[in-house]
């Protein structure tokens, strides 16, 4: 029998943070190999026609970016932008029988903040709150693509006490609730700490902290900007830097076994003809810790869980709104959050814990096509069309066991709902048809996700967050798994988590020793 290709680095799967990966060892002289099953690259990061026969690429499942850093695009000389978004956020609501709403982003911002609450602490509040996420970040964002600091180190780079204690060390709940009073204010504070997880804003554990942090940290300024073209632009850039650098990417290839004895590593190979082996020097896993137990016959870690609904539709205009005093295309360019007040996100999270879907559940939306047409066809673009995508919150995997279908069709129509208590038209009223007549609009539960990405749980970001410092199970670069020579690459890794090909950078850093 023949030896089996060898190659100095395998890739097993051909998401962002593998691409990434493949580029830098391919661009350090490396021989390459990226296994992905699907019969394309980017994982969930990619951008797709779901509608038949309609001309508009949707960020299907990842749709915004922050922690991508600029090193890698620079390093990797990626043909890829971002636009800035006009409005950071808007959240509407009800007050003394008028619809009205918080406006956060250009110069009304200050205005907005008074006339919802009446006086100007919100708004002083708000802007003291996030200077502090401010200057974390400047601290913490630099040291995602470095070795893993130590937990003092970390905190003492950040030079703050109050900041350390606000974000690593006590429930953010506190931070909200002492620098806040109004509920809705705290609400929209609060959703940072939530996307993607599944948790109190007091939990005793600091999940809700680890989010929120890895969401007000990215570029060093906490800004989430649009992918032009979509994040399959991106993606697509990889792949292409890869290929360019001399790494092989083989589609249709799925990775299924690793055997290694810490130097030397033979992953076994289905692809739709054959099954053979390959070698390699060493193995970058590009998937969850469970997948990678499963490849190296390991016991599986604690298993995960994911809690969010992705909804994806195509509008032939957008929704007018009962606050007449923003303008949609202000309104939905940013994020337009639904149901997240501070006492809204608290019942949900009573509700989904208790086994039920949320009565009003929470949810955020906001329009790619706004910031970026290029994501439609030309014809669309021409006739008005934008995108939404919603994003749901607190409704955890476990809820949707017994009937998946049944469950999506309700906890859809009820978000939706929650939608339209402030708009003066239904949005289905808005929505776009396909070549089928059927309405341009598509959810996603987590067991959805779970099933077309393999994600563990429907888990967004394989499981859940670390603290971006060291310990005593993390290694060096946060990458390292009890295998010498198999290291993991994928969003699970420390400092993994959301669009950044941080985990990518980081364990293509460790392969070569430095």
């Amino acid at each position: 029998m023949p030896a089996p290709d060898s190659y100095d680095a395998v890739i097993v799967g051909g998401g962002h943070n593998g691409l990434v990966a493949a580029a830098y060892l391919a661009r350090a002289g490396q021989s390459v190999l990226v296994l992905e099953r699907l019969a394309t690259t980017g994982g969930a990061a990619v951008s797709t026609r779901p509608f038949d026969g309609v001309d508009a690429r949707l960020s299907r499942y990842s749709y915004l970016v922050s922690l991508l850093p600029q090193k890698i695009v620079r390093d990797l000389g990626l043909d890829f932008a971002v636009r800035k978004r006009t409005v950071s956020s808007y959240t509407p609501t009800v007050r003394g029988g008028r619809a009205t709403g918080l406006l956060v982003g250009g110069k009304g911002t200050r205005d907005s903040f008074a006339a919802l609450t009446g006086s100007d602490r919100e708004y002083r509040a708000w802007e003291r709150f996030y200077g502090m996420t401010r200057h974390v970040a400047e601290r913490v964002f630099p040291t995602l693509t470095e070795p893993l600091p130590g937990r003092d180190a970390l905190r003492g780079r950040i030079d703050d006490p109050q900041a350390w204690r606000t974000l690593f060390e006590e429930p953010i709940g506190v931070a909200v609730e002492q620098n806040f009073a109004d509920d809705l204010v705290r609400g929209v504070v609060l959703t940072d700490a939530l996307i993607g997880t599944f948790a109190d804003a007091h939990d005793p554990s600091l999940l809700q902290n680890r989010c929120f942090l890895y969401h007000v940290i990215g570029g060093a300024t906490g800004d989430w900007d649009v992918p032009v073209g979509g994040m399959g632009a991106l993606t697509d850039a990889l792949a292409r830097a890869a290929r360019e650098a001399g790494a092989e990417i083989r589609v249709r290839h799925e990775a299924t076994r690793i055997e290694t004895d810490g130097t030397r590593a033979e992953i076994t190979v289905r692809s739709p003809d054959s099954e053979h082996v390959v070698a390699a020097r060493k193995v970058l896993v590009n998937a969850s810790p469970q997948a990678l137990a499963a490849l190296l016959g390991d016991e599986p870690p604690t298993p995960a869980e994911g809690a969010q609904l992705k909804v994806n539709m195509l509008l032939t205009r957008l929704p007018r709104l009962r606050d007449r005093s923003v303008d949609p295309r202000e309104a939905f360019a940013g994020t337009f959050h639904i149901a997240e007040g501070y006492g809204q996100l608290a019942e949900a999270y009573r509700d989904a814990a208790a086994g039920r879907l949320p009565a009003a559940p929470p949810s955020e939306i906001y329009c790619h096509s706004l910031t970026d047409p290029s994501i439609l066809g030309p014809g669309l673009a021409a006739r008005g069309y934008q995108t939404l995508t919603l994003f749901g919150l607190h409704t955890p995997a476990r809820l949707f066991a017994a009937d998946n279908a049944a469950t999506r069709t309700e906890l859809l129509a009820t978000t939706l709902a929650e939608l339209d208590a402030h708009l003066e038209e239904p949005v289905t009223d808005c929505l776009a048809r396909d070549e089928n007549g059927e309405p341009c609009i598509e959810a996603k539960t987590p067991l959805d996700l779970e099933r077309d990405l393999r994600l563990p749980g429907g888990h967004i970001f394989h499981r859940d967050l670390a603290f971006p410092y060291a310990t005593e199970s993390t290694g060096r670069w946060g990458v390292e798994t009890a295998h010498a020579n198999v290291l993991l690459c994928g969003a699970g890794a420390v400092r993994g988590g959301g669009v950044s090909g941080v985990p990518g950078h980081n364990a293509a850093m460790a392969a070569l020793g430095r």
